[in-house]
Formats: structure tokens, sequence, C-alpha cells
């Protein structure tokens, strides 16, 4: 049985006060919090086996090797890899991103073609290939929405051409919460020859993963956002496809061999990962996939999906909340996005914040899609694991001390 009282048990920052009163996180689409599992783990990388990894034959540098790689190894089977070597490890999503970006967008798109993506995407899905499209000039496109936020497929297939060579679209949204149908997207690019590039950063953490049965060409996704730390990001990738591209950085560690005039990459994933790498933090992340694991992420996607149930309805009971995206829960995962009357967000998570809440506020990295939305930031409440329903009593009875501070007072422009 799930027990999430049990759960938070395992997270030390949870017992957090915050101005005298207990910490309410609810700014899990940013980053999540982590298990103190994964923060001994780490701990104990650095006290007992500190060493560099692919380099070294003494006993140090042996098992952090062993431990790294096969951290490696649990990934690809969280997500049903084929196997290990299409797992590139990376800082972070974004940086997964500007690789493909890179490695593979500046070596085979040419002037005229077509990159797809949404109005929905995060600035990381969108800024690498406004730059590429200026180095290349090729042509980006947009998708766009419907009234409830949902993705316009019929607008999708009608934008998707001959020209088009790579869509990159977010399974789900890091503001509507939206859960985008993935692999009618893959199955309908393939048709016209497009591959596909996946961001998963909040869909991996309570979703399960099939890559093979998406039949996705690349998927990326970050640590951070799934108990793991920050500084670790996965690039997913075909293992032609890897093969075929350049890698980002050059370097230790990436090469086969190296003389005065040429060298010549290493196999697979290693060409794309020169000199010394984040060990500890992909340690680190091994422990939080076998938590994540241990929990199951169906368990994960139930809880996530009941809270936000429950939220929602909570939320439509208050005058004057306008929520983005549907406002049902069968179309979104963990994530509420929303304004308050004309209250601006800063102003509301200030408060908030005064009462131990911690929320988002701002353009969520997503600028394009609030400009769509006709407003210029907004307030994100976003659910993981170990967030309760008296929480989210807790989050809405602030709320209404919000509207008391700034009934009679001067507010900010949304």
């Amino acid at each position: 049985m799930y027990n999430v009282y049990r759960i938070r048990e395992d997270f030390p920052i949870l017992k957090t006060t915050i101005n005298g009163k207990p910490l309410i996180y609810l700014d899990n689409s940013a980053t999540t919090q982590k298990p103190a599992v994964v923060i001994d783990t780490i701990c104990e990388y650095y006290k007992q086996y500190n060493a560099n990894i692919h380099r070294s034959v003494h006993y140090l540098g042996v098992k952090a090797t062993e431990i790294y790689e096969k951290v490696r190894g649990d990934i690809a089977k969280f997500i049903n890899a084929p196997n290990s070597n299409c797992i590139v490890f990376t800082k972070g999503a974004t940086e997964s991103i500007n690789l493909v970006a890179y490695g593979w967008g500046r070596k085979f798109l040419k002037e005229g073609d077509e990159i797809l993506i949404t109005l929905m995407e995060h600035h990381s899905n969108i800024v690498p290939w406004q730059m590429l499209s200026i180095e290349k000039g090729i042509k980006i496109k947009f998708v766009p929405l419907n009234d409830d936020g949902s993705l316009n497929l019929t607008a999708f297939k009608e934008l998707l051409t001959e020209r088009t060579k790579l869509v990159s679209i977010t399974h789900v949204s890091n503001v509507l919460g939206i859960i985008n149908p993935i692999k009618e997207i893959i199955d309908t690019s393939h048709k016209a020859g497009a591959i596909v590039l996946i961001d998963g950063a909040q869909s991996v953490p309570s979703i399960p993963i099939d890559v093979q049965n998406l039949d996705a060409d690349f998927l990326v996704f970050s640590a951070h956002k799934m108990l793991g730390p920050t500084g670790i990001g996965i690039l997913y990738g075909k293992e032609d496809l890897l093969e075929e591209m350049d890698p980002l950085l050059g370097g230790g560690d990436m090469i086969k061999k190296v003389t005065k005039d040429y060298s010549v990459w290493a196999d697979i994933p290693y060409k794309f990962e020169g000199g010394t790498q984040n060990i500890a933090g992909v340690i680190g992340f091994g422990k939080a996939i076998e938590y994540l694991n241990n929990l199951g992420l169906e368990h994960i996607y139930k809880h996530e999906k009941t809270l936000v149930s429950y939220t929602l309805k909570r939320l439509l009971n208050i005058d004057g909340i306008k929520i983005y995206g549907p406002t049902t829960e069968n179309l979104r995962l963990n994530i509420i996005s929303f304004n308050y009357k004309d209250i601006h967000p800063h102003d509301v998570a200030t408060i908030l914040d005064r009462e131990g809440i911690a929320i988002r506020a701002g353009h969520q990295c997503a600028q394009p899609l609030h400009s769509y939305l006709g407003i210029s930031a907004s307030c994100r409440a976003s659910f993981y694991l170990y967030n309760t329903e008296e929480e989210v009593d807790k989050f809405i009875e602030a709320l209404e001390k919000v509207n008391m501070v700034f009934k009679n007072g001067n507010r900010r422009t949304i």
C-alpha cells in the first residue's frame, strides 16, 4: 500500500520550518527533494571510493567505474532501452537537447529543412533550435493549441510535411500539465519521414516510459526532477542515430586515438562524455532510480493524479482563480498553473512563502506560451510523491490570506 506519510519520513528537508510553519513544498516541477538514501549514497562515494572513472586500475577507480556503469544499465532498464549504449550522461535535459541540436542537427540539417515544435515548449526546447536556425537557415514551425490548452493535432498533421526533418516536443507541459499523445505523435511523424525528440523532463519522473514501445528516436530527462542530484541528465538515442552524431565536447576519455593530425572518437556512448563526469551525481541518481522502482511509478502516478483532482476541485471553488489548461485531471499530470484575480504571481508566491508554502511564480521558462495565453507570468503548484491532501488544504487556506492582504491594496499588473 502506498503510504505517503511513511514516505515523507525519508526526506529530511520536509521537517524544515519556514517562518515557524512546516514547509509545504509545491515546486516539484522545478526540482524535487531528495531522500536521505540519495544524500547518503553521494556522501558514501566521496568518503569511501572517490576516484576518477574509466582511467585507473586501482581499487578505487575500478569500484567507481563499476558503480557508475551499473547506473547506466539501471537507467536503460528504467525506460526499457535496448541496451546501455543508448544512454548518454549529460548535465541535464537542456544539455541533452543541445547535444542533439549540434551533434545531429548541425551535421544533417540544411537550409530549407523544417523543425516542428509546439507553443507549450520549455525554453530549453526552443532556444537551441533558434540558434541552429540562424546558423543553418532552417525553419521552425510552432504547433498551435486548442482552447483548453491541449495540442491541436489537426494543425500538427497539416504542418508536418516532407520538409519536416525533426519533431521536438514535450511529453508533459511544465505550465499546463497536459500529457501529450506521444505515441500518436511519434507514429505520425515517422510516417512523414521525421525523427522525434521527446522532452521527458516532466513525465519520466512519474509515468512509466518504454522507449521501444514508443519507438522514440531521442528522449531527454533530468535527475533532479526525480529525486536525484542536480547536474545530471540523460540523452537516450537510438544506436544508429548516436553512431552518426558528432560529439559536442572534445577532450579526454571520449577518444580512441589522438595524433598530431587527427583524433578518432570512442564508441557510443563514451564519445559524448568528454572530461571528468559528475560521478557522484550519477551514483546518486542510481539510488534515486532504485527508490522510485521500489515505490513503483504506477503508484506514484496514481497518487499524483489523485492530488491534482483534489486540488482542481478546491481551486475551482475560489472566486477569481484562473486555471490554465484543462480543468479535469484526466488530461494533466502533476502541474497546475493559475492566476488569482489581478494579483501579481510574485505577490501571491511571496505571501504563500510567509505561510511556509513554496510555489513557482514567473514565466516558467515558457514565454511564448505565456504570450499566447495573454499573460506575462503565472503561479504554478506542482506535486510529487510526498505531497498530501492536508498540504493542499493549507495551500487553499493560504490563498484566502493572499486575497485578504491585497483586498484593498495596490496590485501590480499581471
